[in-house]
């Protein structure tokens, strides 16, 4: 196992009782976090991801050019956009939630963003994964859901700059619909219009066109983005589309006022029940926090199908707080623990819907009636901040799972790029199975620091084991700093 890394923006403050063992961060006003920089990485992290031709401010110095011919063989330009996680496939469906929830940040914290000096870089995240998804919309009812192939990348330990793995694009048209995918990009045009609405008016109408067209082709052409493109199901299947389309309404109904967004969320006679989890499959939790809005603000009634929208996101938020009717459960530390596989994608999502709703509950003075009592806006912050500060350092290891944040974090994270000596510094092509022989197996720290990704987080019990060859928990995904972006800027 790697030692972990040093890093002189050591910016944590973890207490325990020395001697006796006992952790104790997560007591409120024992640790000191320095949300400010960890909102700085976390945006820096999206430029080591970006695929494409760089721009002369890249800040992520050693990454290089890839993907140029991205969509040749269909004749289409689908340079650009983002890899995945720690692979060199652009998979559509997390791709746009995970730019769905960037704009939800920038749209409901721009103000904190312009106060820590980030609108910029979280408007320039936005936009190079949004001038993609532009790009894979070349007609009102096509759309490109996935460039490359994940079985063959995967077989590969190559940095993008040195991809020799078949780049198909993979496309949905009417005859091969794909409603939840053609759904979500039309959530985060929509939601992307709106963080661009006061700083590029232009971009933002057209974003919004765009969007229309995505939500009329995915309303009016029904089916599994993965029954059309069965490739692409490997890897992200989509469990349903029906959630997806509400999310796409009612951020078009935000995005424009126009009432046949909320005919179609209030007439859809679904409301999704209490949910589980908020993800990259299951938008219904945020589906329920922008209805709950609509009403908590007077604009939809406070009763039926709308009621149970804000009584089932409530409930949802009950749950990980732990006063629900069925509780999240919770690592001995305090951390959510929804699943083995990249857990902290899934508390970063709900640790955004609370603090959201937090805001909208404190705007107008009430609070949540929780099946184990009272829950006050302050109650959600705190959860919050629990859960952030667990994630940057307030843990049994002491380990911070943002990558470059702290004195002390993964070392040997599950990323080609990243473990692989930059090209600027050694042009040497990296073959197929040489990059498995010669960096992937090998035991020592990644020649490359990810600054601000966050990895799949630690185990049950609070452990985290710090090997490339660990997928599971040491893979950092784009998906899971969006949300917190938002979040950071809240408590910064």
């Amino acid at each position: 196992m790697a030692s972990s890394a040093s890093s002189s923006s050591s910016s944590i403050v973890v207490c325990a009782l020395v001697g006796v063992g006992i952790f104790l961060g997560h007591i409120h006003g024992c640790l000191g976090a320095d949300y400010g920089t960890a909102l700085t990485k976390s945006l820096l992290y999206y430029e080591a991801q970006r695929s494409g031709k760089l721009p002369r401010n890249q800040r992520v110095k050693w990454r290089g050019d890839s993907g140029l011919q991205d969509g040749n063989d269909v004749g289409v330009n689908l340079v650009g956009g983002y890899y995945d996680a720690g692979d060199n496939v652009k998979f559509g469906l997390p791709m746009a939630f995970t730019l769905t929830m960037l704009a939800w940040s920038v749209v409901e914290y721009k103000t904190q963003l312009w106060a820590k000096h980030e609108i910029h870089n979280a408007l320039n995240a936005i936009k190079w994964g949004i001038d993609y998804l532009v790009k894979a919309h070349p007609s009102p009812d096509v759309l490109y859901c996935e460039v490359g192939d994940g079985g063959s990348d995967h077989a590969c330990w190559q940095r993008p700059e040195d991809m020799t793995t078949p780049r198909t694009a993979y496309r949905l048209d009417d005859q091969h619909p794909g409603s939840d995918l053609a759904a979500e990009t039309a959530a985060a045009l929509a939601a992307a219009s709106l963080a661009f609405k006061r700083f590029n008016p232009a971009y933002s109408s057209m974003l919004l066109s765009h969007a229309k067209q995505l939500f009329d082709f995915g309303r009016n052409h029904q089916g599994l983005y993965q029954n059309s493109v069965p490739v692409a199901g490997q890897f992200y299947s989509s469990s349903g589309f029906q959630d997806e389309l509400l999310w796409a309404s009612a951020w078009l109904y935000r995005a424009t006022n126009d009432e046949t967004y909320l005919n179609y969320l209030g007439g859809s006679g679904t409301t999704g029940g209490t949910r589980t989890m908020f993800s990259w499959d299951d938008k219904y939790a945020g589906v329920q926090i922008l209805a709950a809005k609509l009403v908590l603000d007077g604009k939809v009634p406070s009763s039926g199908l709308w009621a149970d929208f804000k009584s089932q996101g409530e409930q949802f938020l009950c749950s990980c707080l732990q006063k629900g009717n069925s509780n999240v459960q919770k690592t001995p530390a305090g951390l959510l623990w929804f699943q083995p596989w990249n857990n902290l994608q899934y508390v970063t999502s709900a640790t955004f819907l609370a603090t959201v709703y937090s805001d909208y509950l404190s705007s107008k003075g009430v609070s949540i009636q929780c099946p184990g009592g009272l829950v006050q806006p302050s109650d959600l912050i705190s959860f919050a901040k629990s859960q952030v500060d667990y994630i940057l350092g307030s843990n049994p290891s002491g380990m911070s799972y943002m990558v470059g944040f702290g004195s002390k974090y993964p070392t040997q994270v599950h990323h080609r790029g990243a473990s692989i000596v930059s090209i600027k510094r050694d042009p040497t092509l990296v073959t197929c199975q040489g990059g498995f022989n010669l960096w992937f197996n090998r035991n020592a720290p990644n020649p490359n620091v990810l600054h601000g990704a966050v990895v799949g987080g630690p185990d049950p019990n609070d452990a985290y084991w710090d090997s490339r060859s660990n997928f599971k928990t040491a893979e950092p995904a784009t998906i899971t700093p969006a949300p917190l972006v938002g979040v950071l800027a809240r408590l910064a």
